[in-house]
């Protein structure tokens, strides 16, 4: 089995920064990795993505040049910095894991084995 434990969300105003982190333990390696979020009263949509090399990234278009995601792969833990947030950004963001050898940078939830508990990101106008 695996587990993700997210952090780093806080309370923060417009044009501030987070960086979000995501520890994995267990026996089973996780390839592409990716942060969604969910808004209350909207569906979880993605965000960010990355393959286990790095070779493929992709981004929502909404946080395009202003996320950044990364990963360590000697720590098992992938981050998602955010700069210039913004109110809308405001959501509980997950960190979800694909078990897939092959996998690269999906944005489609179904894609993912493996999805953390969360950790809520509040932006204040």
């Amino acid at each position: 089995q695996v587990q993700l434990v997210e952090s780093g969300g806080g309370l923060v105003q417009a044009g501030e920064s987070l960086r979000l982190s995501c520890t994995a333990s267990g026996s089973t390696s996780l390839y592409a990795m990716g942060w969604f979020r969910q808004a209350p009263g909207e569906e979880r949509e993605f965000a960010a993505a990355i393959s286990w090399s790095g070779a493929y990234i992709t981004y929502a278009d909404s946080v395009k040049g202003r996320f950044t995601i990364s990963r360590d792969n000697a720590k098992n833990t992938v981050y998602l910095q955010m700069n210039s947030l913004k109110p809308e950004d405001t959501a509980v963001y997950y960190c979800a894991g694909d078990r897939t050898v092959s996998a690269r940078a999906g944005s489609r939830k179904d894609a993912y084995d493996y999805w953390g508990q969360g950790t809520q990101v509040t932006v204040t106008s």
